[in-house]
């Protein structure tokens, strides 16, 4: 079974997915284009940069682990 994204998941380990990729990009998640976060991917947790956002984090998940 694969492994469920939490809030605690962090952006590296999402973005290894390439669906993972496509559900972060329709939520314009500015973290993907922006230059500092490719040195703090490892250590962004989706539920931080969520609420720094905005963004509903129960609907993210919801949709990364649909799979």
């Amino acid at each position: 079974m694969p492994k469920k994204f939490t809030k605690n998941s962090t952006l590296a380990e999402i973005l290894k997915s390439e669906e993972g990729k496509k559900i972060l990009a329709k939520y314009n998640l500015p973290c993907l284009t922006c230059p500092m976060a490719k040195f703090e991917i490892k250590n962004l947790k989706i539920g931080q940069v969520c609420k720094m956002y905005g963004i509903d984090i129960d609907k993210l998940l919801e949709e990364l682990n649909k799979k």
